[in-house]
């Protein structure tokens, strides 16, 4: 018997984004989930939680194989500090656990910023709010739902 959609697939449902949903066991790398979910690495995308000030977070879409570009995120938000919350705060901004995190069904709806490389790659997965659990979309329609600025505000990784 399939498992009740978590939190993050109900609200990408509520609203009105098209998507696939798949699930795999808990990957341990982000090599391994996409493998396990047949794509291409650039073309799953991690959510990160970047706090801007007290109470004052954004979500950032970075595809897989790049990490943020500090200054590039900086010079977009217009801020000259930003920095990374730990595990229990990242939980307390968005309701959801580190590895699992989603825009979609956020404890509140923070600002997102989307990779301008989510353009490229066609279709994306992004958590849906549990582990091991992804919406398989189009970056386009994606980043529509999320009203999402798309910016370059990645580099590779090493």
């Amino acid at each position: 018997m399939e498992a009740d959609p978590p939190a993050g697939a109900r609200a990408a449902t509520a609203a009105g984004l098209a998507f696939d949903l798949v699930r795999t066991e808990r990957p341990s790398s982000a090599e391994e989930s996409a493998r396990l979910q047949g794509i291409h690495l650039e073309q799953l995308l991690r959510t990160i939680v970047v706090r801007r000030g007290e109470r004052d977070y954004v979500f950032v879409l970075v595809p897989g194989g790049r990490q943020i570009d500090w200054p590039k995120l900086r010079a977009h938000l217009g801020t000259r500090r930003l920095s990374l919350p730990d595990r229990e705060e990242a939980r307390e901004a968005t309701g959801y656990e580190r590895g699992a995190i989603t825009p979609f069904g956020s404890r509140t709806a923070w600002p997102v910023v989307a990779d301008a490389g989510i353009r490229s790659v066609g279709r994306v997965a992004i958590g849906a709010g549990a582990h091991g659990v992804n919406l398989h979309v189009t970056g386009d329609d994606l980043i529509r739902a999320l009203g999402a600025s798309v910016v370059d505000v990645t580099k590779p990784d090493r």
